[in-house]
């Protein structure tokens, strides 16, 4: 692989390939528009570039560049197919516990014909991508980075005190995007997107870290994928008020899209309630010491 067994290179070498392999391996599923499958191939990318811009001081300068930017070009036409099918899927979902005074079973028909028409109407979006000359181009340069990595003289140093280093670090910016978030204010919803997706980088992190670092690695992994999670519902339930906002409208059941709206920014301001005795737990320093 470029570098030998024990250094880091070797431990994101491993990360890269296996997440490069997860990626080809979809492309048929996902044309087929199998269950989850543009979700498992949308995941591989953001770990793959997650990994890239992470550590890519391990290679020479500017050679992962290009591979980030086409990974977040994929990972966007991918993207607005999946936003689209757990929105539709949360509302309805939600729409179905409404009281019987809201109309929940219309509602809720109304909710799931609209999420399968969004799909259907972003859905070519993917097959375009998936069969374009930039798709093909993306896998080429992942099997040439892979094949013969152009990897720095740091790349060798000890896997475990290095991955240590780079989880810390991404523990550090995770605190800092968190404690702006908490700070409130004026774009804080913003603020919060933007800490979800620094404790999500920061996830991966760690997850590259297992194969070295075992269970301390994994404790780290599950902090953060908890601050991402509780995160991740503030986001989805500010992007489902913006949608039961659009749809009122155009409905005959305003009062239950009412109320769905107003669940949604209970359920906003519930996450943002939880989240400081979470970050609490995925805050402290000696989570980071893999040793």
């Amino acid at each position: 692989m470029g570098a030998g067994e024990g250094t880091v290179g070797a431990a994101v070498l491993e990360r890269l390939g296996a997440q490069a392999a997860v990626l080809a391996e979809l492309d048929d599923a996902v044309r087929a528009d199998e269950p989850d499958a543009v979700h498992r191939m949308r995941v591989a990318g953001r770990r793959l570039r997650s990994a890239l811009r992470t550590y890519r001081r391990l290679f020479a300068a500017g050679v992962t560049d290009e591979l980030v930017a086409e990974l977040r070009w994929l990972g966007s036409a991918l993207g607005r197919a999946r936003d689209r099918e757990v929105l539709g899927a949360r509302l309805a979902a939600r729409a179905r516990d409404l009281p019987d005074a809201c109309g929940p079973d219309r509602v809720a028909a109304e909710l799931e014909r609209w999420g399968r028409a969004e799909y259907r109407r972003v859905w070519p979006e993917v097959l375009a991508a998936l069969d374009s000359p930039r798709r093909r181009a993306l896998a080429d340069g992942l099997a040439a980075l892979l094949d013969d990595p152009p990897l720095r003289r740091r790349a060798g140093r000890a896997a475990g005190a290095e991955l240590a280093r780079v989880a810390a670090r991404e523990q550090r910016r995770t605190a800092e995007r968190v404690q702006r978030a908490l700070d409130g204010g004026a774009g804080q919803d913003e603020a919060l997107h933007e800490a979800r997706k620094a404790a999500k980088r920061a996830r991966y992190a760690g997850e590259t870290a297992v194969p070295v670092a075992g269970r301390a690695a994994e404790r780290y992994v599950e902090r953060m994928k908890a601050v991402q999670e509780v995160l991740g519902e503030h986001q989805d339930a500010v992007v489902a008020a913006a949608a039961l906002r659009g749809q009122a409208d155009a409905s005959g059941e305003a009062f239950g899209y009412g109320v769905l709206y107003g669940q949604e920014l209970a359920a906003g301001e519930a996450a943002r309630r939880e989240l400081p005795a979470v970050w609490r737990r995925a805050a402290k320093r000696k989570l980071a010491r893999f040793g």
